[in-house]
């Protein structure tokens, strides 16, 4: 069972690399084997052909003079001192072998052949020379003399791709897109939002294309741009788009492609990427994630790696090397620019600064326009309805919504997309697919329903929570049940007062088991977390205590704002025992206000929750119907402006 405030968290499941790299040592063993086992068959097949070829009788010289003497030879061809002997009255042929040095004739004579029958037979002499006989001749001894050299030219040469390896082990493996590269180019034509950082960057452009009307007024040019915003903003898209309207080559590499092993491999990648972007100017560096090189030095977070330190030092020394009129520009992109050496922002170096926000509405809606270019919509597509249904989805989550849609028709063998494929792509990449297969039992059903229930009714009545657009008990992701609430209008700025509702809003399944079933479950775990999360940041960071006070005592993620140890308090065990009662207060009073709402509106929680378990699923029109039966008034637009 699962709340939606705004929008979850999602949760990513890495997977191991498929494959990974052979060893060099042992890839060239296996070459060496394989070589090994080429070279034993071929000889064994030469083998086995040369012994088949000896199937051929051979004779003696006495037989044959037997032979001749009684008639039964026809023709004797003489090759070397190998005789090939033809039979009268068998076609097989037989070989035998004279006296070296003698003649044929003679030798017969001496075997008391008689000339009458020596003249019988046709005797030829032919000449022992020519390519196959030389070839039978020395291929037992050259074939593998011939093996083995190639053998041992195969081994020198892995071994001396290994030793180039070494040679080539500090050269950079950047990822260079030419400017004339088609396929690849992207313009702010592509890049929709980010006004502001549009704006901010078309400078850059202007100084790539033309640098001199900068530089004869005495202007510099920044020399290193840092992207910052939250993944799936378009941080490497924007960099991507601001060489393709500067038509400049662009460099692209991961901070985390520096760092190797050994000391000084990673400096030495940064100097053959500077010298190549030299090289290649006017161009581009981009260096994607570069807080993997670029944290605090000093802090021993990251185990102590000399080696990103000395990496970070190259790069702070390139960064300074630049000439007034060399037309290399940095840029580099990051979510936690907290982390981030002071050295690296400081003028001079990434001192240009530029944020990318989630994009509101409307940006929304232009990236939605830029990704539903090459697809079929049907006539009830609203895109304006889904950028208005996706408040808190990044430029990522937008293409991932459009791609699920897509797959949802063609799924169901339609050729074009509709509405009702968006919407449910929404969901999908909220909370993850349908789990079909989970079924409730009928118990588990009702328990659902009610629970999904409270939390409706609670965000209903409370002033300053989001308006419900969805209810549905079915599984999706690890939620058994979901309640769908979205803002009216996009908003930079939380209060005290919602997030108070926001908790409220949370405890409602918790109060709904608790008072309605007497027992609780394990269902309300994840809302219990979201609530105790907003109640101590509400108290830790946010100053919104009365009794704390306007104070922070913890940063992002719950760690220490001053402190560098994991883990470490800047405060005390008392100061940390109020904190723990604050929470609680906030908690329990957030708790009894449900309990007060759910006793008062007992009768429309009943009924919606009997309809949630006859559909499943009550879309926000048919849940405002009956909001107004029940005497409650959905919540408006004007109405959260004059909230406001």
């Amino acid at each position: 069972m699962k709340l939606l405030l705004n929008k979850p968290k999602k949760i990513i499941v890495t997977k191991p690399p498929k494959g990974g790299g052979t060893p060099p040592g042992r890839a060239l063993l296996r070459q060496a084997f394989l070589a090994l086992i080429i070279f034993f068959s071929l000889v064994s097949i030469y083998s086995f052909v040369r012994d088949s070829s000896k199937s051929v009788e051979e004779i003696s010289l006495s037989s044959l003079a037997e032979e001749i003497s009684l008639g039964n030879v026809i023709s004797i061809a003489v090759v070397g001192d190998k005789l090939e002997i033809t039979f009268r009255d068998s076609e097989e042929e037989k070989v035998s072998k004279k006296e070296a040095g003698t003649a044929l004739t003679t030798t017969l004579k001496n075997y008391d052949v008689s000339p009458e029958a020596l003249s019988k037979v046709d005797i030829e002499v032919k000449s022992d020379q020519g390519f196959l006989y030389w070839f039978a001749s020395l291929a037992p001894i050259v074939l593998p003399i011939a093996f083995i050299v190639f053998f041992l030219w195969f081994l020198s040469r892995q071994v001396k791709g290994a030793g180039m390896q070494a040679f080539t082990f500090g050269q950079s493996k950047a990822r260079m897109t030419h400017p004339d590269d088609k396929s690849q180019k992207v313009t702010f034509k592509d890049v929709a939002g980010c006004r502001e950082a549009k704006e901010e960057l078309r400078e850059i452009v202007d100084f790539l294309k033309n640098p001199k009307k900068f530089l004869d007024i005495g202007a510099r040019i920044p020399k290193g741009i840092l992207l910052m915003g939250a993944p799936g903003t378009g941080k490497t898209l924007l960099a991507r788009a601001v060489a393709g309207e500067a038509g400049v080559s662009f460099f692209s590499i991961s901070g985390s492609e520096f760092v190797e092993m050994f000391v000084g491999v990673g400096a030495s990648r940064v100097r053959d990427l500077f010298d190549l972007a030299k090289k290649a100017a006017p161009a581009i560096i981009f260096i994607d994630e570069i807080d993997a090189v670029g944290r605090v030095r000093g802090t021993g977070v990251g185990g102590g790696n000399d080696e990103r330190e000395q990496t970070l030092n190259q790069i702070l020394v390139e960064l300074d090397g630049f000439e007034p009129n060399e037309k290399v520009i940095v840029m580099a992109a990051t979510n936690r620019p907290d982390v981030l050496d002071p050295a690296l922002l400081r003028p001079g170096r990434f001192d240009r600064r530029v944020t990318l926000d989630l994009p509101d509405r409307r940006d929304r809606e232009e990236i939605l326009l830029i990704h539903a270019r090459e697809k079929p919509f049907a006539e009830d597509v609203n895109l304006v309805l889904i950028a208005e249904r996706t408040p808190g989805f990044s430029g990522a989550d937008l293409y991932s919504l459009m791609n699920e849609a897509a797959i949802l028709a063609a799924r169901e063998e339609r050729g074009k997309v509709s509405q009702f494929d968006l919407i449910r792509s929404i969901e999908k990449v909220m909370l993850g697919p349908e789990r079909k297969s989970h079924i409730l039992s009928q118990k588990e059903k009702r328990l659902t329903a009610f629970h999904e229930a409270g939390h409706a009714v609670v965000a209903s009545v409370l002033p300053y929570a989001d308006p419900v657009h969805k209810i549905s008990i079915i599984s999706r992701g690890r939620a058994a049940g979901y309640v769908l609430k979205l803002p009216l209008e996009d908003r930079k700025l939380q209060s005290r007062k919602e997030f108070l509702d926001d908790i409220a809003v949370a405890l409602g399944g918790y109060v709904v088991e608790k008072t309605i079933f007497d027992d609780l479950t394990t269902g309300p775990s994840n809302d219990l977390q979201v609530a105790t999360a907003l109640a101590r940041d509400m108290v830790t960071k946010y100053g919104m205590s009365e009794k704390m006070g306007p104070i922070a005592l913890e940063g992002v993620g719950g760690k220490p704002i001053f402190g560098l140890g994991v883990g470490d308090k800047e405060y005390s065990e008392k100061v940390g025992a109020e904190i723990d009662a604050e929470v609680s207060k906030i908690m329990n009073e957030a708790m009894k206000k449900v309990e007060k709402i759910i006793k008062d509106h007992r009768k429309v929680l009943d009924t919606i929750a009997a309809r949630l378990i006859e559909v499943e699923t009550i879309e926000q029109k048919e849940f405002e119907e009956m909001l107004v039966v029940h005497g409650i008034t959905p919540k408006k637009k004007k109405d959260i402006e004059h909230q406001a």
